[in-house]
């Protein structure tokens, strides 16, 4: 198996393929364009993007600076937002479904190291999917660790460090991150805290 298939294989490698490398700072090339792009270059910010990802759908944003291992292994439905600082260690595959939203300095990371010190200093990893489902939204300074899946509408609270699966319709939170409550006809009513919408025909 070549290094390139164990990127994927969710099993333990090491980090010393000379090709692997030279191939991933060509990722990074076309990073670095899409973050020195000025405010006004919209257009030219989505053309780098279909190179930097795997899939990029309609009506995505990403607020420069942008942080990845690779890029090419991220795939984007349509309609992502997300605000600067985003972190992606997509040393294996990252799936972000339809209308996600993401806060600043959020870090979505695929990629671990085992606890065993020996295999460390040998920089041995291994690397785990994350997939975001629909209509997702992940708060500020959040962390999304190897293997998480997140489902359909759920909310990240800020902050969170989500270590496990996170199923749809809740609210989570918390370091590690736990469902606190499922989404209900409140929230409907109330937008934050005690702030309730003026129009609640939803």
């Amino acid at each position: 198996m070549t290094t390139e298939n164990k990127l994927h294989s969710q099993q333990v490698y090491y980090c010393d393929d000379e090709a692997l490398a030279a191939k991933q700072l060509l990722c990074l090339d076309v990073l670095y364009d899409f973050n020195h792009t000025r405010p006004t270059e919209m257009e030219k910010r989505q053309q780098i993007m279909q190179q930097l990802f795997a899939e990029v759908g309609e009506g995505c944003y990403i607020e420069p600076p942008l942080h990845a291992n690779w890029g090419i292994h991220t795939h984007l439905g349509k309609n992502v937002y997300a605000n600067f600082n985003l972190t992606l260690v997509d040393d294996t595959h990252i799936y972000i479904g339809d209308y996600v939203m993401i806060g600043p300095n959020v870090t979505l990371a695929t990629a671990g190291h085992p606890i065993e010190p020996s295999l460390r200093m040998k920089v041995a990893q291994f690397n785990i999917p994350i997939h975001i489902a629909n209509n997702v939204w992940i708060g500020a300074n959040s962390v999304v660790l190897p293997g998480v899946s997140i489902g359909e509408n759920s909310v990240i609270g800020a902050g969170s460090v989500v270590t496990k699966d996170i199923p749809a319709n809740v609210i989570a939170a918390g370091n590690p991150c736990r469902v606190m409550r499922e989404i209900s006809q409140h929230d409907k009513e109330y937008y934050y805290k005690n702030h309730r919408f003026e129009d609640t025909h939803f």
